[in-house]
C-alpha cells in the first residue's frame, strides 16, 4: 500500500498540477508544503500555486505561439492550473492573465477537496525519508537550503542559480488617463479581452532619453544574503556578475546594453497609436491588468532591483504615472535549478548513478532498498527546479511527472507525448535535448521542436507558365505549420495511450 502513495514536495504550480493529475489517475497523494510553518521572502500567503512574479500565463494563441500551444495541450489533459487560470482570467490582449488571489485560492480549494489528496504543512529537511518509495521534488525557485544542500551532495553538482525580477504594481485610479490610453498591440483581443486591454503611457524622444539617464543613475540595492548562491564571496562582488535569466532581466540591466535597447524591448511602440496625436509614440510603457476588479495594473517588463525610493522617483517620470501609487514595488528573488540533462532520465527520475549511493548493498544494507530485486526509492523532479522557465512550462512538467509517478504506483505504462508537441519538446529538452555543459533555463519555443519536414515547411504553388514550385513558409505561416503538426500528433498520442479526459 505504501508504494502506491506518491509524496510530492512543494505545492507550487508544478507540485499542485502533479498532485491533481496523479490523484485523478487513481493514486493516493501526499502534497507537502512548508508554508505557512516556514515562509519564503517572495511568498505572501499559504495558498498552493501562489504567483510571486507576473500574473500572466503569456500568449493564449495556440495557432502561432508555442506557449499558447502548451496551454491547449494542458487543457486537453484536464490541467488544474489551466482550469483555474481560465476561471480567474482578466483582460490582457492576446495573453491569458489571471487574478492571482482568485487563481491560487481556486487551486488550493480543489486540491483540498480531492478525496485522494492530503496536504501536509511543514518543511522537508533534506532528502525524502527512505520509506517514501515514489517521490516528486517540485520545490521551485526557492527550494529550502537543507533540501538544496542534500540534492547537491547527492548529485555532486554545485547549486545553480539565477535571479528572477518582480515588476511593480500600480493602483489603477492613480494613473493619469489624460495622458495614457487603453489599447492592445495591433488591437489584438485575447481570451478575456477586447483588444484594448493594456494601459499605454507614451514618451517622446526627449522624455525617453531623460528616463534612460535617470534609470542608469539610480541607486540599486545589494542582494540580501538569502538571495546569494553558495560560494559568493561578498554581496558587492556578487552584484557585479549576477546570472540573470533574459526573460526576467531587470529593466536597468537591459538599459546598460545600449540607449535604444528598451525601445526594441519592453518599451517598443510598434502596433500602438496614440489617439491624441494619431501617431506611433517614440517609446511606450505598457501596464497590464493584475486583478479581476481592474484596480491594479503591473508595469510590463519593468522588473527592477532599484531601491524602493528610487523606483518611485524614476517610474513617476513616465507620462501618466506622475502621481502613481504603488501597491507593490519591484524586487528580486533567487531561482534554483538542477542540471537536468545530466541528472534526469526521460521519466524525470534522478538517474541510477546518482541514486546508487542510496542503494548500496553490503553488511549495512540501505533501508531504501525495500526487498532484493526491487527498484527501491524513485525520486523525480518537476517544475522550475528542472530548468524550465515560466509558470506554464513548470506546470506542464508537473503534469507529466504526476502522470509518470501515478503510472509507476498503479503498475501502468506511461509513454511521453511526442517531441513534436509542446509538452514533448520541453520534456525532451530538459531530459537530454539540451547541452549539459551549457544548460540554462528555457521557455517553450519552436526552437525546441524537431525541424519541419520539407513538405511541412514549404507550400506548393503554380507559376504563370504552369510550372509547379515550392516556397518556404515564413512568419506566422511557419509557426502555424508547427502547431498543426503538434496538434495532430498530440491528439493521436492521446487516442493511442488513452490520455483523453472524460
Amino acid at each position: 500500500m505504501n508504494s502506491q502513495i506518491i509524496h510530492i514536495i512543494g505545492a507550487g504550480l508544478a507540485g499542485s498540477e502533479a498532485a491533481w493529475q496523479a490523484a485523478n489517475m487513481g493514486a493516493r497523494v501526499v502534497l507537502h508544503e512548508m508554508r505557512p510553518e516556514k515562509g519564503t521572502p517572495a511568498h505572501s500567503s499559504d495558498y498552493c500555486a501562489e504567483l510571486v512574479c507576473s500574473n500572466s500565463f503569456r500568449s493564449d494563441d495556440a495557432e502561432h505561439n508555442a506557449v499558447g500551444l502548451i496551454h491547449q495541450e494542458m487543457r486537453k489533459l484536464s490541467s488544474l492550473i489551466m482550469r483555474e487560470g481560465d476561471k480567474a482570467a482578466v483582460p490582457a490582449g492576446g495573453a491569458l492573465a489571471v487574478d492571482r488571489d482568485v487563481f491560487s485560492k481556486g487551486v488550493t480549494e480543489a486540491l483540498a477537496a480531492h478525496p485522494r489528496i492530503t496536504i501536509e504543512r511543514g518543511e522537508i529537511n533534506g532528502l525524502p525519508p527512505a520509506e517514501w518509495d515514489n517521490v516528486i521534488i517540485a520545490t521551485g525557485p526557492l527550494t529550502s537550503d537543507p533540501l538544496a544542500q542534500a540534492i547537491a551532495e547527492l548529485t555532486g553538482e554545485k547549486e545553480l542559480s539565477f535571479f528572477d525580477a518582480i515588476a511593480p504594481i500600480v493602483h489603477t485610479e492613480s494613473i493619469n488617463m489624460d495622458k495614457a490610453w487603453f489599447q492592445s498591440r495591433y488591437d489584438k483581443a485575447g481570451p478575456a479581452g477586447s483588444g484594448k486591454d493594456y494601459i499605454n503611457c507614451p514618451m517622446d524622444k526627449a522624455q525617453y532619453e531623460a528616463f534612460i539617464q535617470e534609470l542608469l543613475a539610480a541607486e540599486y540595492g545589494l542582494f540580501k544574503e538569502w538571495e546569494l548562491p553558495s560560494g559568493s564571496p561578498t554581496l558587492a562582488e556578487q552584484e557585479q556578475d549576477t546570472p540573470y535569466f533574459d526573460g526576467c532581466m531587470p529593466i536597468e540591466v537591459m538599459a546598460t546594453r545600449g540607449p535604444e535597447t528598451l525601445r526594441f524591448g519592453p518599451m517598443k511602440p510598434v502596433g500602438l497609436v496614440n489617439p491624441r496625436t494619431g501617431q506611433e509614440p517614440y517609446a511606450v510603457v505598457q501596464l497590464r491588468q493584475d486583478n479581476a476588479l481592474g484596480t491594479l495594473y503591473n508595469i510590463v517588463g519593468f522588473q527592477t532591483k532599484m531601491k524602493w525610493g528610487e523606483q518611485t522617483r524614476v517610474f513617476r517620470m513616465i507620462p501618466g504615472l506622475e502621481t502613481a501609487e504603488f501597491a507593490r514595488l519591484g524586487g528580486l528573488h533567487r531561482n534554483t535549478f538542477i542540471n537536468s540533462p545530466k541528472l534526469l532520465d526521460e521519466g524525470l527520475r534522478l538517474k541510477e548513478e546518482f541514486m546508487s549511493p542510496l542503494r548500496k548493498q553490503g553488511p549495512l544494507k540501505d533501508p531504501r532498498l525495500r526487498e532484493e530485486g526491487t527498484e527501491g526509492q524513485t525520486i523525480r523532479f518537476a517544475g522550475q527546479i528542472t530548468g524550465c522557465e515560466g509558470y506554464i512550462e513548470s506546470a506542464s512538467i508537473g503534469l507529466l511527472a504526476g502522470r509518470m509517478a501515478a503510472a509507476q504506483a498503479l503498475g501502468l505504462q506511461f509513454t511521453p507525448p511526442p517531441q513534436t508537441s509542446a509538452m514533448g519538446a520541453l520534456l525532451g529538452h530538459i531530459t537530454g535535448g539540451a547541452e549539459a555543459e551549457t544548460f540554462q533555463p528555457m521557455n517553450i519555443n519552436f526552437g525546441l521542436f524537431p525541424p519541419l519536414s520539407k513538405d511541412e515547411a514549404t507550400v506548393r504553388y503554380e507559376t504563370k507558365s504552369g510550372k509547379s514550385k515550392r516556397a518556404k513558409l515564413r512568419g506566422k505561416d511557419r509557426k502555424r505549420a508547427y502547431t498543426l503538426r503538434a496538434a495532430q500528433d498530440f491528439d493521436e498520442w492521446m487516442d493511442v495511450h488513452e490520455q483523453k479526459s472524460a
